[in-house]
């Protein structure tokens, strides 16, 4: 490491350790701890609650901020995965088959021991190797010109099947679609208005924060009101006896942890490889690895927590690496961090290794004092976190849809922010119902303005004889094979081709073919459009939504005329290529009509919000929610209200005088616009 890399790194040190700045990153840490503890809510959600409030931040704090969140969701899902079998994220599943028994056996504390100690190691581990990185990939990645970059870019989306769990057709047919809507707007090349329907709104482009919201927050949160169940019942709750006996078996077990958080962290700086993934392989690989761990684990062994917890927290590091060095996102999570890059003027690759290479290392102090802080909070405070996860639905349902809506409001605080967020609420809603992966959307739309602003430039400077350099033939080919790995995949399972297109069952129509030809439809819809505009307006999103069109087609024909074979429930599940069963016995009259109350409710609000202003809209909307439907007592909903809208009104008005939408109250009456300034 080189002097000016040893300058960066104390210089991001000083920096980091400015008292505002610790502030933020410990406000980060303690938003995501109580994340992590709400199954259904994470990284993702939380990236996405976020992000709107570091408009007005330095870089330094505002990813001081972020990644102290998304670093230590992993370390506090545990609680509820330990305690009641329920993973908070999708990171801390492997971590319920032997901390959940461990629980049983009265040896909570032993296992939350062992996993914030795992999980602070591994934290760190990815850090360091995000740090170790940088000197490794600053001379490579300034040698890299554009062709290189949408190579990565490219190479980066056909990694979405891995995102896509057992439907990859649908998850390829959904990052075109991403792709496609970050195309939104006045094209870059030639000004042409694309998909703008006359609205002045579109002319910048969907905005990243009311998207993001929508898609992800919404739909969880719309499914926690339809499930209306408590985690734990009248669970006792006790996580500290034998918390120390559970470090101690972490620094024993400490060539597995350090394995595991390898795995984790190199695991992590592959895109498309997120925390579903990477904690079941260091699972796996303890399992294979460790001494009689096959009659062991799954029973209560402390090990099976450590090779889970030691792996999901160091992908936070690794996934880093892409996403500063290329602009790749490394996760789902690291693609909504990319909107703080732009948000703050910084453009990830080299100028991330060079120019802002300070800014770079507070990320790597960021993640490694995260980690620290968050583990060492979560020692002292597992039995208050743990009571989060009570909360009823009706009270923790009415504070999320505040900071969500408010949060919405901030991508260009206009209205049509509200609207976005609806329109991706409903879409990412049916899209988890009908079981289509959400993050290839987000890293599509994400990588979109990269994908069209590197193909032009390199067409441009190198007309096609880009496509011959080396590097660029070596990502492509990787990329053709990620695209066409899932098809190879299923024809060998079938036995071949001409098995894989004869193995043909009479057709079905179900409420997820209706799903498909909407979703065709309106793609489809859009791709005609396009068709008017000029060449350098319309190349990129025909080629998007052409490719959106032809995934999803051979997806709905897959889906329509083949059956996944019935496996044998003693041998590990196969799933077929974009063909899912259904939950058994699901009251679908029951969950469309809970979900139409929810929906009411929302519109109920922008109803509200347009009539009488946000903040009084909200504390009615609070106040109506926990009485109607959820029955509270009179005191519990004026205090939940009432301090609701006292930290709104003293943040977001007060503190950093945002703009509220205009009400219909505030045109009849002036003066108490003028006064007050909320309508």
């Amino acid at each position: 490491m080189d002097a000016s890399l040893l300058d960066a790194a104390f210089t991001a040190f000083t920096i980091m350790i400015e008292p505002h700045r610790l502030a933020f990153l410990s406000a980060g840490v303690l938003v995501g701890l109580t994340l992590g503890v709400i199954p259904g809510l994470g990284g993702i959600v939380g990236m996405a609650l976020l992000l709107p409030f570091t408009f007005d931040m330095d870089a330094y704090s505002a990813f001081a901020f972020l990644l102290g969140m998304g670093s230590v969701t992993t370390t506090s899902d545990t609680i509820p995965a330990v305690l009641f079998g329920v993973p908070g994220t999708v990171g801390s599943a492997a971590t319920i088959l032997d901390g959940h028994p461990m629980a049983k056996k009265g040896q909570a504390g032993r296992a939350f021991g062992a996993a914030y100690s795992a999980s602070m190691v591994g934290g760190v581990f990815g850090a360091l190797l995000l740090g170790i990185s940088v000197p490794v990939l600053r001379p490579v990645i300034l040698f890299l010109g554009s062709p290189e970059l949408l190579a990565f870019a490219v190479f980066g989306l056909s990694m979405v099947a891995v995102l896509s769990g057992g439907t990859p057709m649908r998850g390829l047919a959904i990052a075109a679609f991403g792709l496609t809507m970050a195309m939104v707007g006045a094209g870059p090349q030639t000004s042409t208005l694309r998909w703008t329907f006359g609205s002045l709104y579109l002319w910048d482009g969907i905005p990243l924060v009311p998207l993001t919201l929508g898609l992800f927050a919404l739909p969880e949160l719309a499914d926690m009101v339809i499930a209306r169940r408590r985690i734990a019942g009248d669970t006792k709750i006790d996580s500290r006896s034998g918390q120390w006996q559970g470090v101690k078996d972490t620094f024993r077990n400490w060539w597995l942890v350090i394995r595991v958080a390898f795995i984790g962290a190199g695991l992590g700086s592959v895109p498309g490889i997120g925390a579903s993934v990477i904690d079941w392989i260091a699972y796996g690989h303890a399992a294979r690895t460790e001494k009689g761990a096959e009659k062991t684990f799954g029973t209560g062994d402390v090990r099976g927590v450590l090779a889970s917890e030691g792996s999901n927290n160091a992908k936070e590091g690794g996934a880093l690496v892409p996403t500063i060095a290329f602009g790749v996102p490394g996760s789902a999570s690291m693609a909504i961090l990319l909107g703080a890059f732009l948000i703050h003027g910084l453009i990830p690759g080299p100028a991330m290794l060079s120019t802002h290479l300070d800014v770079t290392y507070s990320m790597v102090w960021s993640v490694a004092l995260a980690n620290i802080l968050g583990a060492g909070i979560c020692f002292a405070f597992s039995n208050q976190f743990a009571k989060v996860a009570l909360v009823r639905y009706s009270i923790i349902t009415p504070i999320i849809v505040t900071l969500i809506v408010i949060g919405a409001f901030q991508g260009s605080r206009n209205w049509g922010d509200l609207w976005v967020l609806f329109f991706f609420g409903l879409l990412g809603w049916g899209m988890k119902r009908f079981r289509w992966p959400r993050p290839p959307l987000m890293i599509g739309f994400v990588l979109g303005g990269i994908v069209e602003r590197y193909l032009f430039i390199s067409v441009g400077r190198y007309g096609w004889e880009w496509l011959a350099r080396p590097v660029v033939v070596v990502l492509l080919a990787l990329a053709l094979l990620g695209f066409l790995r899932p098809l190879l995949r299923e024809i060998r399972a079938e036995g071949g081709l001409g098995a894989l297109l004869t193995n043909l069952a009479p057709p079905r129509f179900d409420p997820q073919v209706v799903f498909y030809l909407a979703f065709l439809a309106f793609v489809g819809f859009l791709v005609v459009i396009a068709t008017g505009w000029d060449f350098a307006a319309n190349i990129a999103p025909l080629i998007m939504g052409t490719t959106a069109l032809i995934m999803a087609g051979m997806s709905l024909l897959n889906y329509v005329f083949r059956r996944p074979a019935v496996s044998d429930p003693s041998k590990p599940k196969r799933m077929s290529l974009d063909v899912e069963v259904d939950d058994a016995g699901a009251a679908v009259a029951l969950v469309a009509r809970r979900a139409t109350v929810f929906l009411v409710w929302i519109l109920g609000l922008y109803l509200g919000i347009y009539l009488i202003g946000m903040l009084p809209a909200l504390f009615l909307f609070i106040v109506l929610y926990m009485r109607v439907d959820g029955n509270e007592r009179w005191s519990q909903v004026a205090a939940v209200a009432a301090s609701i809208t006292a930290f709104n009104f003293v943040l977001f008005d007060y503190l950093l005088r945002i703009p509220w939408p205009r009400a219909i109250i505030g045109d009849l009456l002036p003066d108490l616009r003028y006064a007050y300034g909320l309508f």
